[in-house]
């Protein structure tokens, strides 16, 4: 089974690449992730629902035997997602994300005209970095003197159920945290993968409900 992934960023796409394909190529389950065309000659960056749109249809019409799925950041998310405003009024971020993608997967299957069993949409809560912070020890290992900020983003992680709780303002979301917090800086294109690669899919998995409950929905696609 093919499964193209939309990926919001350059990180995003080689997380999905580097760290989550390999590990369902033994189901025969083949991820293959893409950005977004922004342009004609432009790919990445901040998504709406209207490019969202545009662009699966044509995948999914261009891949007939195909599945698509999404790997999108709840953070920053364009307000003109389906069930944005809704969402906004429940209180926990799992039932939030549930709202919006039950929306947006309806809509996607309506503007496409496609068997809804071939679109899974998917949001990241909060940010794609927030899943970073289920193994501290491990994030810190990715540079040698970030041991040094070990305290700092354990306190950090500490203050919230889960990773995926770590919150969504512009100064407070996981990547703002990383940057603002570790030296040398944070990068996400550079430092994504190899930090991914430190705290392991299964612990990500282990912390993150919302993040391993796509993961199992894609594994059961191989059967």
């Amino acid at each position: 089974m093919e499964v193209i992934v939309f990926a919001e960023g350059p990180s995003d796409e080689q997380f999905i690449k580097r760290i989550v394909a390999p590990t369902l190529r033994p189901l025969q389950v083949y991820l293959k992730p893409e950005l977004l065309n922004t342009s004609k000659n432009a790919k990445g960056g901040a998504v709406s629902f209207d490019r969202l749109k545009f662009n699966a249809r044509n995948t999914l019409r261009q891949y007939p035997n195909a599945t698509l799925t999404t790997f999108l950041d709840l953070y920053a998310l364009d307000t003109d997602f389906p069930g944005f405003l809704s969402a906004k009024k429940a209180v926990d971020v799992y039932a939030r994300v549930k709202v919006m993608e039950e929306a947006m997967a309806q809509a996607i299957v309506d503007h496409v005209g496609c068997r809804p069993e071939r679109f899974i949409a998917y949001l990241q809560p909060y940010e794609f970095e927030g899943l970073f912070f289920s193994d501290v020890n491990a994030l810190i290992r990715t540079e040698p003197d970030w041991i040094k900020q070990q305290a700092t983003l354990q306190k950090m992680r500490d203050e919230f159920a889960t990773p995926e709780h770590i919150n969504d303002s512009p100064e407070t979301s996981p990547s703002k945290r990383l940057e603002k917090t570790l030296q040398p800086k944070y990068k996400k294109t550079r430092h994504g993968p190899l930090i991914a690669e430190q705290v392991t899919l299964a612990c990500m998995e282990q912390e993150c409900v919302h993040f391993k409950s796509w993961l199992d929905r894609l594994r059961e696609l191989a059967k």
